[in-house]
């Protein structure tokens, strides 16, 4: 079967983020509040699997082998099957 997995990678609380920085700095001089702004990531992954569960557990090794750095990462997954 055929799905797709979202994964969103975003910093782990304490973690600096300059772009986030950068942003709400911007947001200001424009007028706009923002309380923060935190940058995150997103990667649509398409795969092959036995079953959604084997998905799950591709997509987790992906994460924790390349996409996201444990240490200052943390990462959700959202599956669903394509037609």
């Amino acid at each position: 079967m055929q799905y797709q997995a979202d994964v969103t990678i975003e910093l782990k609380s304490g973690m600096l983020d300059p772009e986030g920085t950068t942003i709400k700095r911007a947001l200001e001089h424009l007028g706009y509040k923002a309380e923060s702004v935190k940058t995150a990531k997103k990667y649509t992954i398409d795969l092959q699997a036995e079953s959604i569960h084997a998905a799950r557990e591709t997509v987790e090794e992906m994460c924790q082998k390349l996409i996201a750095n444990p240490i200052i990462h943390n990462y959700s997954i959202s599956l669903r099957e394509l037609q």
